[in-house]
């Protein structure tokens, strides 16, 4: 390729090629004397090759990046005909000749070979790359491009744009590989075409190259050393990039010197025109690539897109290793008793780990194998609704430099109200892991003693806690269940329950088995003691009943892990549940302990109980052709009155179906 045009400059700055120059190179082409001659690596924009030294060319020449006094302007002027390129090229890619001929254009090579077996290809070479930034840094990039500003506490602020949450119906998986027949497929994991997946990839990949800066973070996800995994994320905006420092784990000076990536996530706001043609739902995509560890964030700027995005890639990797991955806060104690709190949102999770007699272990995300429980995260991302310096301390505290806050509403001076949600209730504030001064600094701990299973119950039904059996562990934590209330700006007060495999089904894409098992062995090895927690309503459902007084559920949690719990005289297992609660405990009023005594109308507490029981057991039904999963049935609700009853059991005799209609009047039949 023969450029006679302009060199030195663009026409108006530059200067037309040399007609002698270009003589000389074309008699070097065809006396065959360039092909002797040195060339030069594929530079970053076109992927040419050029001679470094050709006779008596001057080599200024020879490379068009010396010939330019201005570096930013060639720079930028290499992108702007790279783009062109591509976009001309772009009418040529239905057809799979003519679109693998694009990966040897103009930035077609590099984003093509971005994996982590071409670690050089995926943006370090930028020349607008910043990687790994110091705080410091990154506070001032992010306050100079403005995409944030100082409130209270020297905090950043920033706004999430149109998103303030994950768009779980804009999340795909690769379906090619391994994955096609590992990943549990369904309205949660639905799948993508790998060729979809690469222009969506490509698309955002093209921009960030277009950029004059993109940010680099290089780290990992998790603590253990034997399974962790490096995390590299190439994000077009700085406080991105912030966030994922708070977020992952950061490696040492010398582990980035060596730094090989297994897991590869581009964010950028670019938008992929194609979707519909491409049978996408909206320009909003969030995908993963199992096979080869890549990740794709476009059409939402909501951070915990690209965290969630490594959790789903750990949570497919690490079950496959025989390592149990869990959505969960975790604790130690100062005698090494390790407690893992599963949760949905609003359940407590954060705020019942957040325990200044403990050692916070991680707020959110944990593995369990051989050794004992590991954090995947070196950072917490809290919800800052309510967030109340009494109430949760250390979580309050937490929020000041370093931090940053998302879609908090504050006032002139840059006091935050966190107990205004008019922008959003999911008001997010990420830090890192030093911010809670009681952290435990290796991210791990010894197998735990105790699992907490954490659920809003906004039917009011369920015992403030249980004591669980393996079977009815296992039921639980595919269950997931959860209340939430219902919007009232549609006149609806009625709670409407939640089921969520593992409690983060968003986050499992294997089939709820695999988790389960895993999950059963671990308790068996360890003698895992493992309790259902209500932090929800009591004395009635929701708009009769009250909330679970967090006193008394702090109690709880405290009796669990100090193991008073465990003397404590248990109930017989219910009739709608079959759970098993203390009748004492401590200092607890035992009405509170009992539900059933906690609601004065006692005929709408036992309607309410075969409600839910009936929720329950319909959610289970999706695993009835599983012989395993079909058994652990058996120990949920409804479930064990109805595979006991037969005619030698007649107190099982379908009074407690949780759908019994008993003695009708002739007008109600």
């Amino acid at each position: 390729l023969v450029n006679t045009g302009w060199t030195g400059g663009a026409y108006g700055v530059g200067k037309r090629m040399d007609i002698v120059a270009t003589r000389a190179i074309v008699e070097a082409i065809l006396d065959g004397s360039i092909e002797g001659a040195p060339l030069s690596q594929p530079d970053n924009h076109f992927q040419l090759q050029f001679p470094t030294e050709l006779g008596s060319i001057d080599p200024k020449v020879l490379d068009p990046s010396k010939a330019w006094a201005d570096k930013a302007a060639f720079e930028a002027t290499c992108r702007k005909l790279s783009s062109m390129y591509a976009n001309n090229f772009r009418k040529y890619e239905g057809d799979a000749f003519m679109a693998q001929l694009s990966s040897q254009g103009p930035g077609g090579k590099a984003l093509l070979t971005a994996s982590p077996t071409s670690p050089t290809a995926d943006f370090l070479s930028h020349p607008g790359c910043e990687r790994n930034m110091s705080y410091d840094d990154m506070r001032e990039e992010v306050l100079e491009r403005g995409e944030g500003k100082v409130v209270e506490n020297d905090t950043i602020l920033v706004d999430t744009g149109k998103f303030t949450g994950r768009c779980p119906k804009d999340r795909y998986i690769v379906d090619s590989g391994a994955a096609h027949d590992n990943v549990d497929w369904g309205d949660v994991n639905i799948p993508i075409k790998e060729s979809t997946f690469d222009k969506v990839f490509n698309c955002c990949a093209e921009r960030l190259w277009g950029l004059e800066k993109v940010y680099v973070f290089d780290g990992f996800v998790g603590a253990s050393q034997k399974s962790r995994r490096a995390v590299r994320v190439v994000t077009e905006l700085a406080w991105h990039h912030h966030f994922c420092t708070n977020m992952f784990i950061r490696p040492t000076a010398e582990e980035l010197e060596t730094f090989v990536p297994d897991i590869t996530i581009v964010n950028s706001k670019a938008i992929f025109e194609q979707w519909k043609e491409e049978g996408l739902r909206t320009e909003t995509c969030v995908a993963v690539d199992m096979n080869r560890g890549l990740g794709v964030v476009t059409g939402t700027q909501y951070s915990g897109e690209m965290k969630k995005g490594a959790f789903s890639m750990m949570n497919y990797l690490l079950p496959l290793q025989g390592i149990m991955s869990m959505h969960c806060s975790a604790t130690v104690g100062p005698q090494g008793d390790t407690a893992i709190f599963f949760g949905l949102s609003g359940t407590g999770k954060t705020t019942l780990s957040a325990d200044p007699t403990r050692f916070l272990i991680g707020d959110d995300e944990h593995g369990w194998d051989d050794e004992g429980v590991f954090n995947l995260e070196g950072g917490c991302y809290a919800k800052m609704i309510d967030l109340n310096p009494v109430k949760e301390p250390l979580i309050h505290a937490a929020i000041r430099k370093d931090a940053i806050l998302e879609n908090v509403v504050v006032d002139e001076e840059g006091n935050c109200d966190y107990k205004d949600g008019s922008r959003t209730e999911n008001t997010r504030g990420s830090y890192p892991m030093w911010h809670i001064p009681n952290h435990e600094p290796s991210g791990k701990a010894g197998h735990a003693k105790n699992v907490i299973f954490l659920t809003c119950d906004a039917f009011g039904v369920l015992p403030p806690v249980s004591k669980l059996t393996t079977e009815q562990a296992l039921y639980h934590l595919v269950s997931g269940y959860t209340a939430k209330v219902a919007g009232t700006e549609m006149g609806v007060t009625e709670p409407t329950a939640t089921f969520s495999t593992c409690f983060g089904g968003a986050f499992m894409p294997l089939p709820a088995k695999s988790y389960a098992t895993l999950f059963q062995k671990k308790i068996q090895e360890h003698d895992v003691n493992v309790y259902l927690v209500n932090t929800g309503w009591t004395g009635g459902a929701y708009g009769v009943g009250k909330r679970m007084d967090i006193v008394a559920t702090r109690a709880i949690v405290e009796a669990i892990l100090d193991g008073s719990i465990e003397g404590a005289p248990l109930s017989q297992p219910d009739n709608h549940f079959q759970l098993q609660f203390p009748t004492e405990l401590g200092s607890i009023d035992p009405k509170v302990l009992d539900p059933s005594k906690a609601w004065a109308d006692k005929a709408a507490f036992e309607a309410t109980c075969r409600k839910l029981s009936s929720m329950y057991a319909n959610n289970f039904r999706k695993y009835e052709g599983d012989a395993f999963m079909a058994q652990l049935s058996s120990q949920g609700p409804g479930g064990k009155a109805l595979l006991t009853a037969s005619p030698t059991s007649p107190t099982a005799d379908f009074l407690s179906h949780p759908g019994c209609e008993r003695n009708m009047s002739y007008d109600d039949m």
